[in-house]
């Protein structure tokens, strides 16, 4: 399978630069993984495609101010850094720019010495090891000098930073924010618990690897980084109890998706684990853990694109994807959702 298999065009104005005042006014595509068939709704009439019994799956991580503005001590100039992520104490993996005046051994200080780091090493995929010093407590100190680290497409400034974080949104340590649960509202998450749907809670700390671009031709080349997960025990049982019980999982997002598709046996049955996952799911792969997916309209050429495509078909994805951009659907991080049924 080759990487362009999975390209569309895509009007540059249809990337949402900002959020919608109100989460859950986003449209919603939906999906019937079987027929193909689509409907066009908004996101807050999800309630209408979850029934009691089932169990939706959300990502509680919260995004970090993961970008970091400083220089070389003694020179004028801007180094930028974004913290992907927490390798052990002080010690983070981290992307740099200019790439090419970071080398191991030189120290970085940001906000004039409140914060200073000394590389380590640089990594296969040009990433660096960096320690950091301070004074304090570093989330305190990012929270005072970091900025929300926001992809590269969106050029706007977003005023509310809480817009880059779901209304769950709980433990810190993503680079990305897991944009499938921006939609919901704290009242329509409560709707849906009245409902009879169970709503649990796993981590996955997005890295920016989920969003790297696929530079390989034959996507089975492709190296997937690594992101940090945890699923409780408490988690685990209520979702192996919905589906003993013949209600559907259905996750939101790509990030809990590949998180429940990690710990999964064959029969479906998941189990409380933290670790390390490296999970890369394109056409062809079997999907053990989950029924349904609520998710982003995701850039071509992605694993995001290919996750969706092994999830409902290549064909109806692009189909689906095609159509939306006819629509006029908003795409990307701050877009509209897509419910695969």
């Amino acid at each position: 399978m080759k990487t362009k298999d999975f390209y569309y065009e895509l009007p540059e104005e249809l990337i949402a630069q900002h959020p919608l005042k109100n989460r859950e006014e986003s449209r919603l595509l939906i999906l019937d993984k079987e027929t193909g068939e689509i409907e066009h709704r908004k996101f807050k009439d999800i309630i209408d495609y979850l029934y009691p019994g089932d169990c939706l799956v959300l990502n509680d991580t919260r995004v970090i101010p993961a970008r970091l503005f400083g220089n070389r001590k003694g020179k004028e100039e801007k180094i930028e850094f974004l913290l992907l992520k927490n390798i052990e104490g002080s010690r983070w993996e981290v992307l740099v720019k200019p790439g090419k005046k970071v080398k191991p051994g030189v120290k970085v200080e940001f906000g004039n010495g409140l914060l200073e780091s000394e590389v380590l090493s640089i990594e296969e995929g040009g990433t660096r090891i960096v320690e950091f010093k301070y004074e304090g407590i570093f989330e305190e100190i990012l929270d005072r000098l970091g900025e929300m680290p926001l992809p590269p497409y969106i050029k706007e400034k977003l005023e509310d930073k809480e817009r880059y974080q779901t209304v769950y949104s709980k433990k810190k340590g993503s680079a990305a924010a897991p944009t499938a649960g921006l939609h919901f509202t704290k009242e329509l998450l409560s709707d849906i618990e009245k409902k009879g749907v169970k709503l649990v809670f796993i981590t996955l700390h997005v890295g920016l690897g989920t969003f790297r671009p696929v530079k390989v031709e034959n996507i089975e080349e492709h190296n997937m980084h690594s992101e940090y997960y945890e699923v409780t025990e408490d988690a685990a049982r209520t979702i192996n109890n919905t589906r003993k019980n013949g209600g559907r999982v259905i996750a939101v997002g790509t990030t809990s998706t590949r998180t429940l598709e990690t710990i999964a046996a064959e029969d479906g049955k998941v189990e409380a684990k933290k670790g390390w996952t490296d999970i890369f799911i394109y056409p062809g792969y079997r999907f053990k853990a989950i029924d349904g997916l609520i998710t982003n309209f995701h850039l071509p050429e992605s694993t995001l694109l290919m996750l969706v495509s092994a999830f409902a078909g290549k064909e109806k994805i692009l189909n689906a994807y095609k159509i939306a951009v006819e629509k006029r659907y908003r795409f990307f991080s701050f877009g509209d959702a897509m419910f695969i049924k």
